[in-house]
């Protein structure tokens, strides 16, 4: 059971109190009296059985207690006033909070929810970009679930990378994905050293897209050469981004070559300023899954936001 909580307005008065150091400020912020302030704070030492500060003439200092327990309190406020901005906001299940993969919000997402705010004006959409949490070797379960759990409380709607295994929630497989190199296309027609076989990689400088070594235990570079059959590629040279994104704008600028995943890059392949130099596409085990509550996929804009993301998934084609 949960410890029983000292009365709200005693820690406001405390908290306005200790950001201000006046109680004078604390009661001006608060629209009441300094008397009254005085009293709340007295009334909370008095339950919590502790000093909150130290009396000086005409000044206050924090007490350690009262110091080491302000940051808390003060993110306890904050999500308090998210909350209520959330009810109040919600307009009869009109407000969507969707947490998303970095890169699939910026590369996949964000070129695609015109079309679903223009057919949903009434949804207030909230996009939040977050960062899974990463797993030590192989894959672990437990790093992928605790990362719905923590987006999930916030958000409506999950939409991340991983493989899917997320027991009593709502599961959609959104897209499965294959990685292959990607360049700039001054590099496929290079004049010294031109990219016509895997092989031919040796020569140019690998950027490494980390979600592999991140959430698989596997660089996307190691999968892919193995597959290309090349073994004289030195895997381990080249610069490292922690997110596809900016893997994608170094390649564009024609740094390297990137191993990572076409459905992200989508538009530079249609505008060819980035090109797949070799037609070989590998299999990822892992996908983008997209996930919420099942009490969550019964909301009107959280069913109209599944079904119009499972739509915008299924005309995707993985084509080279």
């Amino acid at each position: 059971m949960a410890s029983r909580l000292p009365p709200l307005n005693a820690l406001k008065a405390f908290e306005a109190t200790a950001r201000h150091l006046s109680v004078k400020k604390a009661a001006a912020e608060l629209s009441v009296t300094p008397a009254a302030v005085s009293h709340q704070i007295k009334a909370l030492e008095d339950y919590l059985g502790i000093q909150l500060f130290h009396r000086h003439n005409r000044a206050l200092e924090l007490t350690e207690a009262a110091r080491t327990a302000l940051p808390k309190l003060r993110e306890g406020f904050d999500n308090l006033a998210q909350a209520v901005e959330r009810i109040r906001t919600h307009k009869g299940g009109g407000m969507l909070m969707v947490s998303a993969a970095p890169s699939f919000a910026a590369r996949w997402l964000m070129p695609r929810l015109h079309r679903f705010l223009e057919s949903h004006p009434q949804v207030d959409v909230r996009i939040s970009a977050r960062l899974r949490q990463a797993s030590e070797g192989r894959r672990e379960v437990t790093a992928e679930r605790a990362t719905v759990d923590a987006w999930l409380a916030d958000s409506d709607v999950a939409i991340l990378y991983g493989h899917g295994d997320y027991p009593d929630f709502q599961v959609d497989k959104l897209l499965a994905l294959t990685i292959t190199p990607i360049c700039s296309p001054r590099l496929v027609t290079h004049p010294q050293h031109p990219l016509v076989r895997p092989a031919d990689l040796k020569h140019h400088l690998l950027l490494h897209d980390d979600t592999g070594d991140l959430y698989d235990g596997e660089s996307f570079w190691e999968v892919w050469l193995k597959a290309a059959g090349v073994e004289d590629v030195d895997v381990r040279r080249g610069p490292h981004f922690s997110h596809a994104v900016l893997a994608f704008e170094a390649a564009t600028e024609g740094h390297g070559v990137v191993a990572t995943m076409p459905v992200l890059a989508e538009s530079d392949l249609h505008a060819v300023r980035l090109v797949t130099p070799f037609a070989l596409r590998v299999p990822l085990a892992s996908a983008y899954y997209l996930v919420c509550s099942v009490e969550a996929a019964k909301r009107p804009a959280v069913a109209a936001f599944r079904k119009w993301l499972l739509e915008e998934a299924a005309r995707e084609t993985d084509e080279p």
